[in-house]
């Protein structure tokens, strides 16, 4: 229902389209002559301009400020606090090193949907044409009140929302607004208050295009009150929604800091009273445990590892806004996608041509002429098919569209879609548009009109023949036709069934014919269009899938993942395209079963069905809210206006980037460049890769915390010299951080990774097998520690070579870690471990000769305590990191023989 304009003369929330034009007047206190200048002033007074309002954005310093807003960070921060107090700088700058840099990458990356009552805006038209004190007048389309009466001719861009009273052979693409993928037809008919957007024929709607003909109409709605306006609205009123990493990370940084601070109170108090050691000893052991506890290097590295997955998903036509939206990607359960210019070209498309007594099918999609006929899924030659020909000739000829190939071999259109359509089935027929018009040029015409609804052109040939084509709507062309083009007595039912089957494939239906016109003829006017026609054929139109989009749906099917459509359409042409695209699109859900059913009986009825047709904004919100409701995951793809409020909702916003509105691309958190439903299951594998591969940072990086957590407890407990320092703990955690659990990052896709349901959106960070392998190496890595701990004792070493060798220990079992967690459970024992991914063995090596300026270098010694290793300590050394490596093979084998191929 239209909202109601804001001022006194009208009541309240009056449905528009309802009413007769008469009606309309008399309760706007309009004449068709225009409002007086006075009462035009003193209404943008009372109403105020015709424009949305702004919306507000984050200013750059609480964007930067926002990258801080979490409790790890807050746990980092405070840890570097402590480190400053007690003059250890080298830790406090190492830390404050990671939360700077992940807090830089995040602002750089990040980028919020708060922009789109801008781009929203930016769809009003500029300038207006009005009738002011019977005058026509060119003002700018801000100064619009309701009781304006408005001109519209091709090309304009309607201002405001209009109840027309005047129609001359008007068409308005509304795709932006309704998803309709052809311009309707306008007339100055009420409709019921139950009809569609779509379906109120009297009305023009603001930011909506007039692709023919001209009309007057009446402002009824203007700013914030349009249709536009509305969406505006629900765009504005939607929260964003946190993504599952945010939330996962988050719960685990609550998690751990939770488990950090009860430990440390635990050891200090233990440590301090039962052990009696020194409070500032006990106070600097606790210091060294929150250190070697906190995963410092996760944030950085989750941040990393996402803007390495945004670069990866550029290259495959998917720009990222905002940085955990890469991986949202590879959760989702539910993709809601818009139809047309997302499944489908948006380009009308011959499908199918009805001669008397055969049916031929076209093949090709869009307006590039190329394609080909056949029958019965067997080509033919259609220069050898005359009746074929003389169709073809007659859509060319009676035709006003023109299509030519861009720089880029693109073939766009100027003109009507539906003659596009027409003149690219002629183009694939061989024929040439710039000879047919020399041969048979255009003499006289009568344009399409909605009260006819057909057009005619009359063409004289060489020969001096004059031939008056028609096209138009099937029951109008056919009620004028006496026989078929083999000359026989035309059989009128059986060429509407042939329609009726056609419509209910969702097709749009065009006949066409000829008639032989007096060879004096020079003009051509309706009492010429008499029943003496031939019919020549039926031409069956559709806006047809892409190629590439029923294999990405059949693809995110097997991956788990459910694709539902919704659009503006009608159900029939919804169903068909759903049904081409391998969606159940059997009892397609409509915009007004929606408006009828209670939350509990939509969530039954979309369980029966992947198509929704003639949804409305509305309907769209409530569809993801339904969805959201029920657990899924859900993201949301679409290109119009219309879109804009459900991309903001949806855990993930997919917007087109070529057809896409502005409002749609600035709600969306990811836009496909190449307006390719296809490009979203690369996204989808991309934002696994991704997911897995931060799950992989974690197996790697939280084993090595316990580790170095546990020997600090083991000795506090067992009364023995810390075998390892705060600053120690550190240079291990930094020595990682920069090359190893880097190198993670770049690990590719895991085998299947497509062939897996989605993950359960309530699925924790760290799952029960996840906790069980972290758990079991962290004893591995605290087993060896001890062990070198007490040879290297027993050897009579000093405790600075002691260290040393805990901390190699630490870094050398880390190496070798890192190759067994390339793969969840899949054996390492294998050449690819090596190969597979070159960064991890660079960083290897790296670590390797880092440790090695550690131990050796004279600075390094001086700097952090440390003592040379003679080759038997590295040889024993070698040996425990190789027995971790072979341990956690076993581990893996064995959860292989229990079937578990992720954690």
């Amino acid at each position: 229902m239209e909202q109601s304009p804001r001022h006194p003369e009208q009541a309240p929330s009056t449905a528009w389209h309802t009413l007769e034009p008469g009606e309309v007047w008399q309760r706007l206190d309009s004449t068709e002559r225009g409002l007086g200048a006075s009462e035009a002033r003193r209404r943008l007074v009372a109403q105020g301009p015709n424009r949305l309002p702004a919306a507000r954005r984050p200013s750059a310093l609480r964007r930067l400020l926002s990258q801080f807003h979490n409790l790890l960070i807050y746990v980092l921060l405070a840890a570097a606090a402590i480190t400053a107090a007690l003059g250890d700088w080298l830790d406090t700058a190492v830390i404050l090193g990671v939360v700077l840099i992940n807090a830089v990458i995040g602002f750089v990356q990040e980028g919020k949907a708060e922009r789109a009552l801008e781009a929203v805006s930016a769809m009003l038209a500029r300038k207006a044409t009005v009738w002011r004190d019977g005058r026509r007048l060119e003002i700018d389309a801000t100064d619009l009140v309701v009781g304006d009466v408005v001109w519209l001719e091709s090309g304009a861009r309607v201002p405001a929302d209009l109840r027309l009273w005047q129609v001359n052979s008007l068409g308005i693409d509304e795709a932006a607004l309704t998803g309709e993928s052809v311009p309707v037809d306008k007339n100055t008919e009420a409709v019921l208050q139950a009809a569609a957007l779509g379906d109120r024929s009297g009305m023009a709607y603001a930011g909506t295009v007039v692709t023919q003909g001209q009309a007057s109409g009446v402002v009824v709605a203007i700013g914030s009150d349009t249709e536009l306006g509305r969406i505006g609205q629900l765009v504005s009123a939607v929260h964003s929604l946190t993504t599952p990493l945010t939330r996962r990370l988050d719960q685990f940084a609550r998690q751990i800091t939770l488990a950090i601070l009860v430990l440390s109170g635990v050891v200090f108090w233990y440590g301090s009273q039962i052990g009696e050691r020194p409070v500032l000893e006990m106070f600097l052991a606790v210091v060294g445990l929150a250190v070697s506890a906190i995963p410092e290097g996760l944030p950085a590295i989750v941040t990393i590892t996402l803007a390495i997955g945004t670069a990866a998903m550029a290259r495959r036509r998917a720009v990222v806004r905002r940085l955990p939206a890469v991986e949202t990607l590879g959760s989702v359960g539910v993709i809601c996608t818009d139809k047309t210019g997302t499944l489908t070209k948006n380009e009308m498309t011959a499908v199918e041509v009805h001669l008397a007594g055969e049916m031929i099918e076209v093949s090709g999609a869009g307006y590039a002429p190329q394609g080909e006929f056949s029958v019965a899924q067997r080509a033919i030659d259609p220069s050898q098919r005359p009746e074929l020909m003389r169709l073809a000739r007659c859509a060319l000829l009676c035709n006003d569209a023109h299509l030519h190939p861009d720089q880029d071999g693109v073939w766009t259109l100027a003109g009507d879609p539906t003659e596009g359509a027409l003149l690219t089935l002629a183009l694939k027929a061989g024929l040439d548009p710039e000879q047919a018009q020399r041969e048979s040029p255009r003499i006289a015409a009568i344009p399409f009109e909605s009260e006819h609804r057909f057009m005619a052109t009359l063409h004289r040939n060489a020969s001096a023949e004059v031939m008056a084509l028609l096209k138009g709507a099937p029951e109008r062309v056919i009620g004028l036709c006496t026989r078929d083009a083999k000359g026989q007595t035309l059989d009128v039912e059986a060429w509407r069934s042939r329609v009726r089957e056609a419509a209910g494939q969702g097709q749009r239906v065009l006949a066409l014919a000829e008639c032989e016109m007096p060879p004096d003829a020079e003009a051509l006017t309706m009492d010429d269009i008499t029943p003496r026609f031939t019919l020549l054929g039926l031409v069956g139109l559709m806006d047809p899938a892409r190629p590439e989009a029923v294999k990405a749906v059949a693809e995110c099917q097997r991956a788990g993942i459910r694709v539902l459509m919704i659009t503006g359409d009608h159900a029939a042409t919804a169903a068909a395209i759903g049904a081409g695209i391998g969606l159940h699109a059997g009892k397609p859900l409509t915009g007004t079963e929606i408006d009828q059913l209670d939350d509990a009986a939509l969530r039954q009825r979309l369980g029966e069905t992947d198509v929704v047709a003639r949804a409305s904004p509305e309907h769209k919100l409530r569809l993801v809210a339904s969805l959201q409701a029920s657990g899924q995951l859900v993201s949301m793809t679409g290109d119009g206006v219309n879109d804009a409020p459900a991309l903001k909702a949806a855990d993930i916003g997919v917007a087109m980037g070529q057809r896409g509105t502005d409002a749609a691309r600035q709600a969306a958190d990811l836009v496909l460049t190449d307006d390719n439903f296809a490009s979203i299951a690369a996204a989808v594998r991309e934002g696994r890769r991704v997911f897995d591969n931060i799950k992989k940072a974690l197996l790697f990086i939280i084993p090595t915390n316990g580790g170095e957590a546990g020997i600090i407890l083991l000795a506090v407990f067992a009364g023995l010299a810390m075998p390892i320092t705060a600053g120690q703990i550190l240079w291990v955690n930094m020595v990682t951080s920069v090359t190893l659990d880097i190198a993670i990052a770049f690990e590719p896709e895991e085998a299947g990774v497509m062939q897996r349901a989605p993950r359960p959106p309530r699925e924790p960070l760290i799952t029960r097998l996840l906790l069980m392998r972290i758990g079991y190496v962290s004893l591995l890595m605290v087993g060896a520690c001890f062990w070198v701990y007490h040879w290297e004792l027993g050897r009579g070493s000093s405790l600075e070579v002691v260290r040393t060798a805990v901390v190699n220990m630490l870094v050398v079992s880390q190496v070798f870690y890192l190759f067994n967690v390339r793969h969840f459970t899949a054996s390492a024992l294998r050449w690819e471990t090596l190969m597979g991914n070159p960064i991890a063995v660079a960083a290897a090596v790296m670590t390797l000769v880092l440790q090695s300026l550690f131990i050796y270098a004279p600075p390094m010694q001086q700097l952090f305590g440390t003592g040379a290793l003679d080759l038997t300590a590295w040889a024993l050394i070698i040996a425990l990191a190789s027995a971790i490596f072979l341990a956690v093979e076993a581990e893996k084998a064995l959860l292989r023989r229990r079937g578990v191929q992720r954690m």
